[in-house]
């Protein structure tokens, strides 16, 4: 089954259904946005806790990306992302809601169903090595970081635009995207380990795919 878009996350539903926010941004929901980004970023960091230059170029089949690739595609996913964030504009119409924004946070996570990659963040070697990927990443998200702390404006009434969601998003809604795809990839990457750990020992295959005693 071919990979599906992320859908519209409800962008569908009735005007009525949907919520537009005006005024400054809440201080407690900026910090909230600050501790998911932070958490998303620890997350990533401890999954590629012991990673060597092996490891980090080792793909489990010639379709799948390794791990460095997908450090890359967080990188360029963020670079973007961000961008849009920079030019956002006014709402004029409703483009939030908090059934929406949990959705989002709960597809983020689900690894169930494949995502297309844009390929805008599809990668495509830009690193040579995974430390060199990491403090990329750890450079676009310095950025995101210091982009929320100057927000003032509610980001529910600022629209933007997401490669893979139809429609408008509110830059909320996009803050709460970044905030989970290192999460997201971090999970990826854990499955990755297990595979290389596998294929370098055979033994430990067999050992996992006989039946039990």
């Amino acid at each position: 089954m071919a990979p599906k878009p992320l859908a519209t996350f409800g962008g569908n539903q009735p005007s009525s259904v949907l919520r537009c926010y005006s005024g400054i941004m809440l201080a407690s929901e900026k910090q909230e946005i600050l501790s998911r980004l932070d958490e998303g970023q620890k997350a990533l960091v401890l999954a590629l806790e012991g990673v060597d230059r092996e490891e980090a170029a080792w793909k489990p089949t010639t379709r799948e990306w390794s791990i460095l690739e997908c450090v890359e595609h967080l990188v360029l996913s963020e670079e973007f992302l961000l961008s849009r964030l920079e030019v956002a504009r006014s709402a004029t119409e409703a483009a939030s809601s908090r059934a929406r924004e949990a959705a989002i946070l709960s597809r983020g996570l689900d690894r169930s169903t494949r995502v297309e990659c844009p390929d805008v963040a599809r990668p495509h070697g830009c690193f040579g090595h995974l430390q060199e990927a990491v403090a990329n990443f750890s450079g676009v998200r310095t950025r995101t970081v210091d982009w929320v702390n100057r927000l003032e404006e509610d980001p529910r009434s600022r629209l933007t635009d997401h490669p893979l969601i139809q429609g408008l998003v509110s830059c909320y809604e996009m803050l709460l995207i970044i905030s989970v795809h290192p999460r997201r990839h971090a999970e990826q990457i854990k499955l990755i380990r297990t595979s290389f750990a596998r294929s370098r020992r055979p033994e430990l295959t067999v050992s996992l795919s006989s039946d039990p005693v």
